[in-house]
């Protein structure tokens, strides 16, 4: 059954905020940080020895494909800007970090992950896949932890804790954007910032409810042959309001969808991460 989302959303609004306001909390002890390169967006998280959030920052991401490493120069780029700008805000430099995969990717993308943190100068002292780290944040040990990205689906089903069976199929937030382009004739760019408008959702959500049908289609297949009696839902593509209830209707099982989607990952990334 699902659990109490109430200290768990608590959490992540406290470190939406400090994203959003440039700050930092008081801190205790050696900072971890969490880096997640997203297919749309690259997010630092910096956790304090209590795994309280401590800052954060975020960088618009085009950098990564579906967890492949397209450009690498731009990521190490964008990675060095965000660690600077955050070692600038809390005045002390950030040593240990972490880095996520999807599940399923190849082990040459999971090494070019690596680099780009090391090259960035962290010392990379953990690589964790998504959705164990979004369950550490979410702090369930059983259930569907669904990541909705810019290029993919990702899916893992924990019990008692552990994974024991994963998926990844490629739909996502891009998909969204696409179908948008073709149904108002516009760029990719437009459709994007169409896309990530709120003030625009109940115009653009029933236009891309096909693709959301779709992602719970490739849940649904998941749960077909790993069962789970919640599904969690995080990532940056399924912000919308009326997303989780699609889901639900279509897998027939309670859904879930914590404060801030687009943050449990990296959160969970500086969390899993060890000094």
């Amino acid at each position: 059954m699902s659990h109490d989302m109430g200290p768990c959303n608590e959490t992540l609004r406290e470190f939406e905020r400090l994203i959003a306001e440039g700050r930092s909390n008081p801190w205790t002890g050696p900072l971890r940080t969490g880096v997640d390169l997203g297919t749309a967006n690259i997010v630092l998280a910096v956790v304090d020895r209590e795994d309280r959030p401590v800052a954060g920052a975020t960088y618009p991401s085009t950098v990564v494909r579906d967890g492949v490493v397209v450009d690498y120069m731009g990521a190490v780029r964008a990675v060095t800007r965000l660690k600077a700008q955050l070692e600038d805000q809390l005045g002390t430099g950030l040593d240990a970090a972490g880095c996520a995969i999807p599940p399923g990717i190849v082990s040459g993308s999971v090494k070019a992950i690596g680099n780009v943190v090391e090259a960035a100068g962290f010392r990379l002292t953990s690589t964790v896949d998504e959705p164990t780290a979004a369950a550490r944040v979410l702090d369930i040990r059983d259930g569907a932890v669904v990541d909705v990205g810019g290029g993919t689906t990702g899916i893992s089903i924990l019990r008692d804790g552990r994974v024991v069976c994963v998926d990844d199929e490629p739909t996502g937030g891009t998909h969204m954007t696409l179908v948008l382009a073709g149904f108002h004739g516009c760029s990719i760019q437009e459709a994007e910032e169409m896309k990530r408008d709120p003030a625009q959702e109940h115009s653009v959500f029933p236009v891309i409810k096909p693709v959301v049908e779709k992602m719970a289609a490739i849940v649904k297949r998941c749960l077909d042959r790993c069962p789970a009696d919640t599904v969690y839902v995080v990532g940056g593509a399924c912000c919308f309001t009326e997303f989780e209830t699609v889901f639900q209707k279509y897998l027939e099982i309670p859904v879930v969808k914590p404060a801030a989607p687009l943050l449990v990952t990296p959160l969970g990334i500086a969390m899993n991460c060890t000094e």
